[in-house]
């Protein structure tokens, strides 16, 4: 029962770390979120929220998008995910596909991180497009699966696959949790880990 003395190179790890990924958050917006088709609305805003307060948690870079706001035809991100959000700016688009704004491309740039955990409303949108451009310019890209939703469930099937058959990694929010816990013994973030854990899941 002993871990190793000596942690994985946080940075150079092919498994996710807090040291070597951002967490992306796309058009979680009033309208998008009552149009989702393919999961039960509460449970996707719960999940979505799971997933801001992971990236808090491991004080990751996160990157909060929104389409349409300045020009008053859409509203702004909902309240449960801007509630941990507080302290991120959003970045207001009029591009469907987040890749094609240029203050989101240089957004993410910045970060430094090679590792993209991305999840966005619809999956075969506003997910898939700029997912596929982030890859072919060489990021690793990780949708988280259970924090997505389509227009049908047919949609959000066919705008998985396409991204997963262009080398997209698939994960959940749980998976991803304790992918970047990975260790007890990482004590400072295990009141957190715990507290949303078993409050989202019900335990």
């Amino acid at each position: 029962m002993t871990s190793f003395v000596r942690r994985r190179d946080p940075i150079g790890d092919h498994l996710l770390t807090p040291q070597n990924a951002a967490v992306i958050i796309i058009d979680f917006q009033p309208v998008q979120v009552s149009s989702i088709a393919s999961r039960p609305k509460r449970e996707l805003v719960a999940n979505i929220t799971a997933l801001a307060r992971i990236a808090k948690l491991y004080e990751m870079p996160i990157i909060l998008s929104t389409v349409n706001v300045q020009t008053g035809r859409n509203q702004p991100t909902i309240h449960q995910i801007t509630d941990v959000l507080s302290d991120v700016q959003p970045i207001d688009r009029t591009s469907i596909n987040a890749w094609e704004d240029e203050d989101f491309n240089r957004a993410v740039k910045a970060t430094d991180r090679n590792k993209l955990v991305m999840a966005a409303l619809w999956t075969e949108v506003c997910l898939v497009h700029p997912a596929l451009d982030a890859i072919a310019e060489g990021f690793e890209v990780y949708p988280v699966v259970d924090c997505i939703g389509g227009t049908s469930l047919e949609a959000h099937e066919a705008g998985l696959a396409r991204l997963v058959q262009a080398g997209g990694k698939p994960v959940s929010w749980v998976q991803l949790i304790c992918e970047l816990q990975r260790d007890w013994n990482r004590e400072e973030t295990v009141p957190g880990f715990a507290d949303i854990l078993f409050k989202i899941e019900g335990h």
